[in-house]
């Protein structure tokens, strides 16, 4: 029987390594982990941005209250004249509308008051009426009866003015 001599083989060369599967798990993990943080921060960047959209003070409706229209007798020489005006005014809150609602009467008498034997020359000029809403606004700012607040009154706007 012949034995032949061991043969001695050959070291094989050793192909490329392959990633185990540890480092792929940790490589999906991590950009999962990536994504998530990203999506977080951008979510929260939004977030914080609708806030101070949302605190923009919102201006409050205004509260008028319309006075039927007045017509009195303004100063001429010679010859009759009369002011015809309508008048609207612009309240702070809705307990000031009731309280003016309640006293109409006063707010209309206070008004005839103060438009009637006014003369005509002084009624003409935007200027003019500016001036005279602003007495108005002053005159029914006034309390209304003893122990009564002030009115808050914000401003007086003229929806008729007619001088003739």
């Amino acid at each position: 029987m012949a034995t032949s001599p061991p043969v001695a083989l050959a070291p094989v060369p050793s192909s490329p390594a392959r990633p185990s599967k540890l480092w792929i798990v940790l490589l999906i993990v991590a950009l999962a982990g990536a994504l998530a943080a990203g999506g977080y921060f951008l979510l929260r960047q939004r977030a914080s941005a609708e806030p101070a959209a949302a605190a923009a003070p919102v201006p409050e409706k205004p509260i008028f209250v319309t006075l039927e229209p007045l017509t009195v007798n303004v100063q001429s020489e010679g010859r009759g004249r009369f002011l015809h005006v309508g008048i609207a005014l612009k309240v702070r809150n809705e307990q000031a509308k009731a309280r003016i609602v309640e006293f109409m009467p006063e707010i209309r008498s206070r008004v005839l008051l103060l438009l009637s034997n006014r003369p005509p020359e002084s009624l003409v000029t935007t200027e003019d009426k500016a001036r005279l809403a602003e007495e108005i606004r002053v005159e029914l700012s006034r309390p209304l009866g003893a122990g009564l607040p002030p009115q808050e009154i914000a401003s007086v706007s003229f929806s008729t003015f007619v001088v003739q």
